[in-house]
């Protein structure tokens, strides 16, 4: 093993942080710790060309490397690569509009739906992520848009780019179904975007550049460790612009994190939550974080825009071995928000 780092691994639950009623969340509670880093850990680039000839291929190795790290990246997606730059193009005038502007389209409280500004704070760390977000939820969008004439294309961009991540995101699920027994509709059934049930969300993210005197605080996270609440999520990244780290699972007490290499063509992705409970813990959701640059590292902003593809609320998640308890998708998100985000 290669070690980068050697800081130490121990870290106790946030000060004030009560027990909760979920596995997940007094999991992420105990996951604060700086910890290792190690370079000697493959995150697998997974190529969909020609998906639908080479679909059996695809799947066993979507499965391998999900059952291995619950991490990896798909490229030769579908998605055109200029419209992922100008989604990013867009994101960034966004967060470029004035802070009365964004304020006018402020987060509505446990919706995933509008903007935030370093309201996150994760139970692993108890500390503000170093951010602000835009979060688009189809259904909960009345007056959170800003208008054509203070960022002209904004809207219609945010939703054709949603859709493309949609339909990528229930062709991955639908390989993940048949492997589990499930027929091979059943994750596009679950998140459906034409009911008013529908929660899946698309995030555009700004991590703010750092400044000099934060590079050497260890209590300063642009995203403290936790694991994804949906069942899969796509992140798309900017090259140069690191940071995020995976943790398997069955590695936590170690707390050995590995470098994820940003690029442009791929797109990241790992197993959430919901999906790990629909898979009896098959499909592992492991832990992932994005830390603060180092001196002599990039300390510009960074960009990011994820997809979490959550069942609609009225959705049951439930397992053929039991091994949790049925959960409404609604019930199961509100908890999560909850416990992450700024009373």
């Amino acid at each position: 093993m290669s070690d980068i780092s050697t800081a130490s691994a121990a870290r106790s639950t946030p000060p004030g942080a009560a027990p909760y009623a979920m596995t997940e969340l007094n999991r992420e509670a105990s996951m604060g710790g700086l910890g290792t880093e190690t370079t000697d850990r493959e995150v697998r680039r997974i190529s969909l060309a020609d998906f639908d000839s080479r679909r059996a291929q695809i799947a066993d190795e979507l499965w391998s490397a999900a059952t291995d790290i619950g991490f990896f990246q798909v490229i030769d997606h579908g998605i055109d690569l200029a419209e992922v730059s100008h989604a990013f193009e867009m994101s960034a005038r966004f967060f470029e509009l004035p802070r009365e502007v964004k304020e006018r389209f402020p987060l509505q409280k446990g919706q995933n739906a509008g903007w935030e500004y370093m309201t996150q704070v994760r139970p692993s760390v108890g500390t503000p992520d170093q951010k602000e977000s835009f979060q688009f939820t189809r259904p909960r969008m009345d007056g959170l848009w800003p208008g054509e004439d203070e960022l002209a294309g904004f809207r219609s961009t945010i939703e054709g780019f949603e859709h493309k991540c949609w339909q990528l995101a229930m062709d991955l699920l639908s390989c993940f179904a048949e492997r589990l027994d499930l027929d091979r509709d059943f994750f596009t059934r679950a998140h459906d975007p034409a009911s008013s049930t529908y929660q899946s969300t698309l995030r555009l993210l700004h991590y703010y550049a750092f400044p000099d005197d934060q590079l050497d605080a260890e209590n300063v996270w642009r995203a403290g460790a936790h694991t994804d609440f949906d069942a899969l999520t796509l992140l798309f990244q900017r090259s140069g612009q690191g940071g995020l780290q995976v943790l398997p699972g069955a590695e936590t007490q170690g707390q050995a994190w590995t470098p994820v290499e940003p690029s442009d063509d791929a797109i990241t992705c790992n197993i959430g939550d919901m999906l790990m409970r629909w898979s009896d813990d098959r499909l592992p959701s492991n832990f992932h974080r994005v830390r603060a640059p180092r001196r002599g590292e990039y300390t510009g902003p960074r960009y990011t825009i994820a997809y979490f593809a959550q069942a609609n609320t009225d959705v049951v998640i439930e397992s053929a071995g039991g091994t949790h308890p049925p959960i409404t998708a609604a019930d199961y998100i509100a908890q999560r928000i909850a416990a992450n985000f700024a009373k």
